[in-house]
């Protein structure tokens, strides 16, 4: 199954955009499923503020864990990771118009009136798999750069 579809498959069992676009990526991050849905578990609905779009969030999580620095003084790889992860979001942005939730929904998570309107409207289901989608493709082309 491709990443894209893994996502998707991953967002109807009820799992959050973050969880989905981090779990879609295990094999090339080497990590289990379970241990990634369980990370990403908070930063669904932009952490429930409408702030940063969950399937950002998740992407950059995969950015991290595939090309973070985890050395002392490892300046190099710091701005290399720091370097992806403007790309990435710089991608989205000019793809979707914005990389904040409330933004992109139209309607502010953290107010709880307008929280209710997302769900009764299917706003979610309407809008959050093409964000899936877009962090997924994007991504997927700057691993796939990465690695050739």
């Amino acid at each position: 199954m491709n990443r894209r579809k893994e996502a998707l498959k991953t967002y109807e069992k009820g799992f959050n955009c973050s969880q989905s676009v981090l779990s879609a990526f295990k094999e090339e991050i080497s990590l289990d499923k379970n241990l990634l849905l369980k990370i990403a578990a908070g930063f669904g609905g932009g952490m429930r503020k409408g702030e940063v779009c969950g399937a950002v969030s998740g992407a950059i999580m995969v950015l991290g864990l595939k090309y973070g620095n985890s050395i002392e003084g490892d300046v190099e790889t710091k701005e290399h990771i720091y370097s992806l992860t403007r790309e990435f979001m710089k991608r989205f942005e000019e793809k979707n118009g914005s990389v904040v939730c409330k933004q992109l929904l139209g309607y502010d998570l953290s107010n709880p009136e307008e929280h209710e309107i997302l769900k009764k409207n299917d706003t979610f289901k309407q809008k959050c798999p093409f964000f899936i989608e877009d962090a997924v493709d994007i991504l997927e082309e700057i691993l796939f750069r990465e690695t050739h």
